[in-house]
């Protein structure tokens, strides 16, 4: 087993997210890379959500902001200068998880800072969350990214992020800065830059090894990254169709939220967009694909997945 380390030197969301898009795509068997990037000023969303409810677009653009669609499941999250971001590109089967959370939580003990998993996919201290975390399968290799929270401008957040009322009620919050804390309130020796060594240290402990430095300016330069940084900066995948449906039936489940936008003509759904923070993403996919064509009054065959037959159930 190997160990890669990369840091990008570049702040623009489209070409971090190639980077890691083209790493995840390389037939490694026995490579396990750690991938950190900064973006700047930039709303995360997930590869099913519909970016006008999850952020306030026109006041994020006007400010030079950007709107960044991954490929991965899961909510929307604000980026910034103040906050590190982290990717594990890991062979199927050395993937694990635990390790994966287990080299972020190193990492901030070093500055005193206990970290706790929580739910799907967040990592909180004292009950407030500084990290989300969100999953990907590629043909050869696995994903495992987040954010790590250490100075983020929270008005910043405040104003760009418009989350979802029902998911604020369920954890029983008033707003998205009550739920969520920079980690340098806690310790201000930890910066977005000091944080990086600790990290390389970290994922060499649990990995018992010496990882190799890979220089990002190199990775750049190869077509298939600017390929992919073409498909992630179109007007096309980061909001689609989105600019012409509104949302129409929606609801919050176990799992997360959803929102459906039907086109329903003589009783047959025509066209829709399923809107989603479920980090199953092909479940989502099924969910679509069997609403699509069908008709309006009678429900298709039956799913046993949860998350499908929950999105069916707002329509029948």
């Amino acid at each position: 087993m190997k160990l890669q380390f990369i840091v990008s030197n570049q702040t623009n969301p489209y070409l971090n997210v190639a980077v890691e898009n083209y790493l995840l795509s390389l037939p490694e068997t026995d490579l396990i890379t750690l991938y950190l990037w900064k973006n700047h000023r930039t709303v995360v969303i997930g590869q099913n959500q519909n970016p006008f409810s999850e952020c306030n677009v026109e006041a994020l653009e006007a400010d030079g902001g950007y709107v960044m669609r991954r490929r991965t499941g899961g909510g929307a999250v604000y980026h910034d200068d103040g906050n590190i971001n982290f990717s594990f590109i890991v062979p199927k089967a050395l993937y694990d998880q635990t390790r994966q959370f287990g080299v972020i939580q190193r990492a901030v003990a070093d500055f005193g800072i206990v970290a706790e998993l929580s739910g799907r996919n967040d990592i909180l201290t004292d009950g407030r969350k500084f990290s989300g975390n969100a999953f990907n399968k590629g043909k050869y290799q696995d994903l495992h990214h987040g954010t790590i929270l250490i100075k983020s401008n929270m008005d910043d957040l405040q104003r760009y992020l418009k989350p979802n009322p029902a998911k604020l009620q369920k954890h029983g919050v008033a707003s998205v800065r009550s739920r969520v804390v920079n980690l340098s309130e806690l310790n201000p020796e930890i910066t977005s830059d000091s944080i990086i060594p600790h990290l390389r240290a970290a994922f060499e402990a649990e990995y018992a090894g010496h990882s190799k430095y890979t220089e990002f300016s190199e990775i750049i330069k190869r077509p298939e990254v600017l390929a992919l940084y073409e498909d992630f900066a179109s007007d096309e995948w980061r909001y689609g169709r989105w600019r012409t449906f509104t949302a129409q039936r929606s609801g919050q489940f176990e799992w997360g939220a959803v929102e459906l936008s039907l086109d329903v003509e003589n009783n047959v759904i025509r066209d829709l967009q399923v809107a989603s923070d479920a980090l199953d993403t092909e479940a989502v996919e099924r969910a679509y694909q069997l609403l699509l064509g069908a008709d309006a009054t009678k429900a298709p065959c039956h799913e046993n997945d949860a998350i499908v037959r929950d999105i069916l159930s707002l329509i029948y």
